[in-house]
């Protein structure tokens, strides 16, 4: 685990898809330093074990929702009366060719990961404006930026995020609000599964050489999400060893 310096005492965080994966150690960096720290996932066995493990706060939404949503933001302002960072993290994958792929599987993901991200976004902007304060940060992917065979929903959304991130800095800059996104390259369980000769293959393409920690993840979301990243907006910020060079 790297030790971080972040300090966020006082300040209250939204992690969404935070109960595994990336995700959970994104919430784990802002638990470890003092922010009251809500995890949103859907799966409330999990996301309750979650966040009892990192000292967070539990909550359980459909990200496709917006009463739901919605819902969510008004419990955080109700118990720690701000929203002061936003992670958008939640997702899922339904890969196919783009000749198999169907209209159910198509929806689901933009809805999850474009949807989800624009919602959540939505629900705590008021609150960022009455504030004059607010850090959004969404995770994006190298597919959204350069496509992936099989994942034509997935890197739609996710190139579609990235347009969101762009647009909503320049609407939110005026209110004190940043948005930004990472766009991570890390050791995740669906790495692992990847069979050893493509893995190797894949390793090969990244100039460092590894594929990166999801605390080295949360290391670049710690500072977005800082005040003294306060000038640092419409980003797109690859942490992926260089493979996006």
């Amino acid at each position: 685990m790297t030790n971080l310096s972040f300090d966020y005492n006082g300040r209250s965080v939204l992690v969404t898809g935070g109960a595994r994966g990336i995700g959970f150690e994104l919430a784990s960096l802002f638990a470890r330093a003092g922010a009251d720290t809500t995890i949103v996932d859907s799966d409330s066995t999990v996301t309750s074990s979650a966040a009892a493990t990192i000292g967070a706060a539990p909550a359980i939404a459909d990200v496709t929702d917006s009463a739901q949503v919605e819902a969510v933001v008004a419990d955080i302002i109700t118990r720690t009366g701000r929203v002061d960072i936003l992670i958008n993290n939640a997702g899922i994958l339904r890969d196919r060719v783009v000749w198999k792929l169907s209209d159910e599987d198509w929806n689901a993901v933009i809805d999850v990961h474009a949807g989800g991200t624009f919602r959540f976004t939505r629900a705590c902007v008021p609150h960022f404006r009455a504030q004059s304060y607010g850090r959004v940060i969404n995770v994006v992917s190298y597919s959204g930026l350069r496509g992936n065979t099989g994942q034509a929903n997935y890197a739609t959304a996710k190139a579609g995020i990235i347009g969101f991130t762009k647009t909503a800095a320049k609407e939110l800059a005026g209110f004190g609000v940043t948005v930004n996104a990472i766009s991570p390259n890390a050791e995740t369980r669906m790495v692992a599964s990847i069979p050893q000769s493509k893995r190797e293959e894949l390793t090969a393409a990244i100039p460092l050489g590894r594929f990166g920690s999801p605390s080295e993840m949360a290391a670049a979301v710690g500072f977005l999400a800082s005040e003294e990243a306060g000038y640092v907006t419409g980003v797109v910020l690859p942490v992926d060893g260089g493979v996006s060079i």
